[in-house]
């Protein structure tokens, strides 16, 4: 593997355990490896263990795997992917650990039909996370779905609903919410010992290679194309690599923005204490530097204003230096000081003039807190309870929105626009590292300019989009028979 393709491998392949050994310790991964030890957690009788089916288990779902086979209180049952071959490994995997092989299947209702089975655990793609975890709710499984917890704004409020109405527990897979580092520092900012924030800062700085000429190519044979669609369009294949790189395609992926922007939208969120969609949300970006298959933003700018408070989310996938010592990570700016989170597990406090206050670190276990509460029936234990996951992902997808329906925009207009935000001064500031992150990579924006969206005006209770019948259109898609993600009234 050349130096080159091996970068790409590690930059998208999120999580895979074939890297696993090769991620430093503050990696979300790591995080969720410090466990405690085998010796200290009562043994269950096979009798007493919940069953599990994994569903998606090329990339992250492996990562699924891993942690209910670690887990005394539970035993793979199912392995489902519509990769054929992807499942049979995996099965074959299981089977040699668990000392019992699980069954393989390429489609998930075969699971969700056996009353047998407890837990539906899904890292499929994006456009599958919505369906797979209501079917299965519906179904009487308790679910664990990986963020984004859904492609679109009304499918989360539909899982929500779906979980209220049947009564299941329901985790997002917002790991961060159980990592000790992050705990203690957001409970750093709420005790006001940084004073009064009004603005937190997400990011993605996270380098993405072009995904090749866009194309016709065949679905490989192993996968059976009309599952893996589910809801979506069963389009001809575009891109030149099948699995991952669908992350950037608007049919069944969201870009960074959807794509690794839940995490640190999540943490931002929380830590401004705002359990609601914006009043209002505007993004400004472009796919630059290259052209390829690719048709979702690689530098993304999304400013989601809540009242007095504000939250900013950058993806950068060109080369970039980080930010206050943070490239995946968050920035709480306080009238006292600043808290930045430079990792899943760690971060640090700091004084107005940049001196260091206080670190924070540690890891934790969220998929042993979902078990925990499915065990107890309460999902008043769960970190990221559906509705967090929900409210975190919908400001990623009303960002991408607000983008998709953008023009090409000169700088000047981009200015003009943003001058009447409440936070003007750092989003011109913003603007202006953006430009020079892109002069960096030679990108010119005279020649190739940066789409600027529609200022969208929400009303955040209702979760609708005001007067922009373009941009309410897109709260909900037309999903393909019978994959059909169920109104309301049908949940």
């Amino acid at each position: 593997m050349s130096t080159s393709t091996r970068r790409e491998f590690l930059n998208d392949a999120f999580l895979a355990a074939a890297v696993a050994a090769a991620l430093p310790a503050g990696s979300l991964l790591a995080a969720e490896k410090k466990k405690k030890p085998k010796e200290a957690r009562p043994k269950v009788s096979p009798s007493e263990r919940l069953r599990v089916a994994v569903v998606g288990v090329g990339g992250r779902g492996n990562d699924h795997l891993s942690e209910f086979l670690a887990n005394p209180n539970t035993e793979i049952a199912y392995v489902v992917d519509a990769d054929e071959k992807i499942a049979g490994r995996r099965g074959e995997a299981v089977a040699k650990k668990q000392g019992k092989a699980p069954k393989v299947v390429q489609d998930l209702r075969v699971a969700l039909d056996d009353k047998s089975v407890h837990i539906v655990s899904t890292a499929t793609p994006n456009h599958w996370h919505a369906l797979c975890s209501i079917w299965a709710m519906q179904a009487g499984k308790d679910v664990y779905v990986e963020k984004p917890v859904s492609y679109n704004v009304s499918e989360g409020r539909r899982m929500v609903q779906t979980a209220r109405k049947h009564g299941r527990i329901c985790q997002g897979g917002t790991q961060c919410r159980s990592m000790k580092g992050t705990l203690d520092a957001i409970e750093y900012v709420k005790s006001g010992k940084i004073g009064e924030v009004k603005l937190a800062r997400g990011l993605c700085y996270k380098r993405r290679g072009s995904i090749g000429p866009k194309g016709t190519y065949q679905v490989p044979p192993e996968v059976d194309y009309n599952l893996w669609c589910g809801p979506a369009r069963m389009l001809p294949l575009t891109r030149p690599r099948f699995h991952y790189d669908w992350h950037w395609q608007r049919e069944w992926g969201n870009g960074d923005m959807g794509n690794q922007g839940p995490h640190q939208m999540d943490i931002a969120r929380w830590g401004l204490g705002v359990d609601r969609l914006a009043d209002t949300v505007i993004a400004y970006g472009g796919r630059l530097g290259y052209e390829d298959a690719g048709d979702v933003a690689n530098t993304e700018v999304g400013i989601f204003e809540f009242g007095d408070k504000t939250l900013v989310f950058e993806v950068r996938g060109l080369e970039t230096d980080d930010l206050r010592g943070a490239k995946i990570g968050v920035i709480f700016y306080g009238s006292e000081g600043y808290v930045v989170l430079t990792s899943y597990t760690s971060g640090a406090a700091f004084d107005p003039k940049g001196k260091l206050v206080r670190k924070f670190e540690g890891g934790g276990d969220h998929f042993g807190n979902f078990i925990e509460a499915v065990k107890a029936r309460n999902p008043k234990i769960l970190r990221a309870e559906i509705l967090e996951g929900h409210l975190s992902c919908a400001l990623s997808h009303l960002a991408n929105i607000s983008y998709y329906l953008g023009r090409p925009a000169s700088v000047d207009e981009i200015k003009k626009t943003l001058a009447g935000l409440k936070t003007n001064e750092d989003t011109a500031d913003c603007l202006d590292r953006t430009l020079k992150h892109l002069a960096a990579n030679r990108v010119d924006v005279a020649k190739t300019p940066m789409a600027l969206g529609p200022m969208l005006k929400l009303d955040p209770k209702a979760e609708t989009i005001l007067d922009h019948p373009a941009a309410s259109a897109m709260l909900a898609r037309q999903c393909r028979a019978p994959f059909l993600v169920p109104n309301a009234e049908e949940v």
